[in-house]
């Protein structure tokens, strides 16, 4: 088995991911409003908002517009998850989730590699699985 490399000491980042959404408005509200994302900026073009951007911590969220070139039926967020690691209660979020009307994939659960965690889907069929180190919670 490969031995996994060291953590780089030369560089450091946070997590920023863009998305296409198929109603910006809608997908928008459910990060700020639902998760608790802060919306940073927006984009306009021709009059119309085309993307926002989301905010929480060092996480980054950019929503994208679509604008249907590709089809309106083609399916989103297959085979990509969004996984956000935070300091904060995962459970509480679940629950402020569960309460903004959405139901999750799984309830939040401890997993055997050392992460309480829970996942949902956006309102595109992105998942997004919120995250918290074991060794953080004691």
């Amino acid at each position: 088995m490969t031995q996994p490399a060291p953590v780089s000491e030369k560089f450091q980042g946070n997590t920023s991911v863009s998305i296409t959404v198929k109603d910006v408005h809608k997908s928008a509200s459910w990060y700020r409003d639902v998760v608790g994302f802060g919306i940073e900026r927006t984009m306009e073009r021709d009059g119309k908002l085309r993307t926002v951007y989301l905010k929480a911590g060092g996480v980054s969220i950019g929503l994208n517009q679509d604008d249907g070139a590709k089809g309106w039926d083609r399916i989103k967020g297959l085979g990509f998850s969004i996984n956000v690691w935070t300091n904060d209660d995962v459970d509480a979020i679940a629950n402020r989730i569960k309460a903004g009307g959405s139901k999750l994939i799984a309830d939040p659960v401890d997993a055997p590699w050392g992460a309480r965690f829970f996942s949902v889907m956006d309102p595109d069929g992105y998942k997004v699985s919120f995250l918290k180190s074991l060794a953080q919670s004691k």
